[in-house]
């Protein structure tokens, strides 16, 4: 059974992320969206609501699981007998980034951890989860960019009504 993981922080999680999610789980039996808990930072939404996001988001992909963890990817991976990370990629920017990250994960991890890229379809390269957040907490229209039920999320979350939306 060929089992990845694509691990984020997915905060929130776009139609680019969905976009990774739904290709790569075509790719491997299993594809288990694992986010990341990082400790460093502070998210909009915390570990376990962006668990349940994304398990509402991918109920439709039978073979999708969705889990969370912090620390190092590798220790993630090998606990799981994980052998693959997928990683998606926006621009050239993007690459040279996570090659580095493939590559420390791939040393790291004594070559038990490779990467895959996959490139984000053209109609989400433009998206970021802080650009989302940045329109969404001014009151911006970012149905383009995440589901519905996210979107009311991150409204919600930042306080604008509907009424105060901008279109």
């Amino acid at each position: 059974m060929k089992r990845a993981v694509y691990p984020g922080s997915f905060d929130p999680v776009t139609y680019g992320h969905l976009d990774v999610i739904r290709r790569a789980s075509e790719v491997f039996d299993v594809l288990i969206v694992s986010v990341l808990n990082n400790k460093g930072k502070t998210p909009l939404f915390s570990a376990e609501e962006r668990v349940k996001i994304l398990k509402e988001a991918t109920k439709d992909l039978p073979n999708v699981q969705v889990d969370c963890f912090s620390g190092l990817l590798i220790d993630y991976a090998r606990e799981n007998n994980i052998h693959v990370a997928v990683r998606g990629l926006r621009a050239i920017t993007d690459f040279e980034y996570e090659l580095q990250l493939a590559q420390t994960n791939s040393k790291l991890s004594g070559g038990r951890l490779d990467t895959m890229f996959l490139a984000t379809n053209l109609e989400y390269a433009y998206l970021s989860s802080s650009s989302v957040k940045e329109i969404a907490s001014f009151g911006g229209d970012i149905s383009q960019c995440v589901p519905d039920f996210v979107a009311d999320m991150i409204y919600e979350r930042y306080g604008i009504e509907k009424s105060q939306k901008t279109v």
